[in-house]
């Protein structure tokens, strides 16, 4: 067997240190991909992939650990309005408007992230149904009170805590509060 492998120390000290290079730039790379595959491409926010995750990470440790937390489902009401009306750019304004007001209303540690077109997830460790709900009229409310240049912009939310039994599909929870905030829209509705 002919081996063209060198043994000469200067060679292989250089190989090595290329090697490491090589190796230190593809690390670099994986960690920009995965930042990419968990942003969402309009906002600065975590997307549905991300979030999904971080749900299931959050109810295996409600699960274990008995921590409380909870899911907020948040939807941009009368977008396609918006965009009908002021054309499409704008709509993507009020996207990135909606997604900085929910990002400086919660804490560093919840999960804000675009789930979907028009659609919007904060995940809420540590906290029960009550304070989750105070957090959801916060928000509603902060949203409402800043509208973007002359447009009024306003959100439905609902809430769902995330149960033990969620550890298995957590989604089940996001579904809930998607639930949830269908209800609060219909009851708002009816009261006007």
């Amino acid at each position: 067997m002919n081996d063209n492998r060198t043994t000469d120390p200067v060679a292989l000290a250089a190989e090595n240190a290329t090697l490491r290079i090589a190796v230190a730039q593809l690390v670099e790379r994986v960690a920009e991909l995965e930042q990419i595959a968990d942003t969402d491409t309009l906002t600065p926010l975590a997307n549905r992939r991300c979030f999904l995750r971080e749900l299931q990470r959050v109810a295996r440790q409600v699960s274990r650990y008995g921590h409380s937390a909870a899911v907020l489902f948040i939807d941009v009401d009368g977008l396609k309005a918006i965009n009908d009306t002021y054309g499409h750019s704008t709509g993507d304004r009020v996207l990135i408007h909606v997604a900085r007001i929910l990002r400086e209303r919660v804490r560093g540690t919840d999960m804000v992230a675009r789930i979907g077109g028009d659609e919007f997830g904060v995940l809420l460790e540590r906290v029960d149904a009550d304070a989750a709900r105070e957090k959801a009229l916060a928000l509603s409310s902060a949203i409402a009170d800043s509208p973007l240049d002359s447009i009024a912009v306003a959100v439905s939310i609902g809430m769902a805590p995330i149960l033990p039994e969620d550890h298995d599909e957590a989604t089940l929870a996001l579904a809930r509060a998607d639930c949830d905030m269908y209800g609060t829209r219909r009851e708002v509705r009816l009261s006007r």
